[in-house]
């Protein structure tokens, strides 16, 4: 099991980069990625292109666009949602790493799922 991860620029967190990459998780994000400044939209075009499922703070946003992208018969590499400063990083890095065990990438595909299921 398992995917690649990509944080979006809202989302950005050294620490969170470190400990999840420490433990083996592929992740990359919007400023090493080159992509600040750039649409929500191109930034989940980008992520699955990548073949990457996409980390976010930005839930409101992300859920129209998930919509947007099946109505439009698109297809998404899948969208991780948390709302901001609700979870320590540890616990985010806990939560995500445990969603990575149990979801492959292809089980990502044009998912949304919330973080806060994850406990």
């Amino acid at each position: 099991m398992g995917f690649s991860l990509y944080l979006d620029e809202d989302s950005v967190n050294r620490a969170l980069i470190r400990a999840l990459g420490a433990r083996g998780l592929d992740v990359t994000n919007a400023v090493d990625a080159g992509r600040v400044g750039r649409t929500d939209f191109e930034q989940l075009e980008h992520s699955t292109v990548e073949g990457r499922v996409l980390f976010t703070y930005n839930i409101g946003d992300f859920l129209g666009l998930h919509n947007r992208f099946l109505a439009e018969g698109k297809s998404h590499g899948g969208v991780i949602v948390a709302p901001q400063q609700r979870y320590s990083v540890g616990e985010q890095m806990r939560r995500i790493l445990r969603m990575s065990r149990e979801r492959s990438s292809e089980q990502m595909i044009n998912r949304v799922e919330f973080l806060s299921a994850w406990g």
